[in-house]
């Protein structure tokens, strides 16, 4: 019985070595560490520089307020009186404007743009929703100016003869609130003014929350609508809770904007410095007033009040971007004690 002979390979044969898996040669190892420290040492510069930014624009704000801060000290936090015949500045009322307007804008722009964002993802029609999100980036894009004279010659005249009348008729007279809607129908003011401003900062608040949803595993809410649960209680318990984090950067992010806007507050608060316990009286913002009053600031210590000004700007901001980052970070603790 005759067998076939099977050829046995040797398994001493030399094989002949993929060049894919040899290892890189001395020079391009070397090549490769001398890049990869070049790169580090470009993105290390790039971040030092933003740090870098920041403290000379710090530092030329100090220096540039250094005459207001030798003669007035903490008291032009608190002073209330902005004489520039007298030489007697105080940043209460500005610092009043700017925190009034931006809560006002913050208490209307966080709700409206979260129910658009809601909308956007869990109940608006396929055809609908893309022109909806272009619209609310066109929104975005608009420049501040636009809104500014829009709120100025369209909104604020329609809010004098339409709105106000009827808020001062069935708010003035509350007890302990009444007194922030009373005042006379001008359509200008603190309130006019903070509206604007939440139409502004809606785009940025509700493109994040639109973003940030659309982030969620569609398992977590399908799993949850196979529970029974509604929208809202789908959107409560199951979305906001894993997307809180980005929904408090995003409220930030509008907060920042709010608080540092200057054209269209300034076509519409009325600039006048002058503290007033209604929200229908004119009133000013620091942005506005050293939009309206840096060119024509004669004297020194004029400039240096309003450079002082800018400085507070510049401190609340960074408050503002401290507590936002506590309350992220408080967050993130909150979760990793529940894991």
């Amino acid at each position: 019985m005759n067998t076939a002979t099977i050829p046995i390979p040797n398994s001493q044969a030399s094989v002949e070595p993929d060049s894919r898996t040899q290892p890189p040669a001395p020079s391009e190892r070397v090549g490769n560490a001398l890049a990869d420290k070049l790169f580090s040492g470009v993105t290390r510069g790039a971040a030092l520089i933003v740090f870098s930014l920041l403290a000379a624009i710090l530092l030329s704000l100090v220096a540039g307020s250094g005459l207001s801060i030798m003669k007035f000290g903490a008291a032009f936090i608190w002073n209330a009186e902005w004489d520039p015949v007298k030489e007697d500045f105080g940043a209460l009322v500005p610092i009043y404007g700017t925190l009034v307007t931006a809560g006002i804008a913050m208490l209307i722009a966080v709700p409206v743009s979260f129910g658009i964002a809601l909308f956007l993802t869990e109940l608006s029609p396929k055809w609908l929703k893309r022109p909806l999100g272009t619209a609310i980036e066109l929104l975005a894009a608009i420049p501040s100016i636009i809104y500014g004279m829009w709120g100025l010659f369209v909104f604020a005249p329609l809010f004098m003869e339409y709105v106000q009348p009827s808020m001062i008729k069935y708010l003035g007279g509350i007890p302990l609130i009444g007194g922030i809607f009373a005042g006379p129908p001008t359509g200008i003011g603190m309130f006019t003014a903070g509206l604007i401003l939440s139409i502004m900062v809606i785009p940025f608040i509700t493109a994040v929350m639109r973003d940030v949803f659309d982030l969620v595993p569609p398992m977590l809410k399908e799993s949850a609508y196979g529970l029974g649960g509604t929208t809202w209680e789908v959107m409560f318990k199951v979305v906001l809770p894993y997307t809180k984090v980005g929904v408090v950067g995003g409220v930030m992010l509008g907060l920042g904007r709010a608080l540092g806007e200057t054209m269209a507050v300034t076509f519409v608060i009325g600039n006048a410095h002058r503290l007033s316990g209604s929200l229908f009286a004119p009133g000013n913002s620091i942005a506005s007033a050293l939009a309206n009053e840096f060119t024509e600031a004669v004297g020194d210590l004029y400039s240096s009040a309003l450079i002082e000004l800018g400085l507070i700007l510049f401190l609340i901001t960074i408050v503002v971007l401290a507590l936002s980052k506590w309350m992220l970070s408080r967050l993130g603790q909150q979760e990793g004690a529940r894991a």
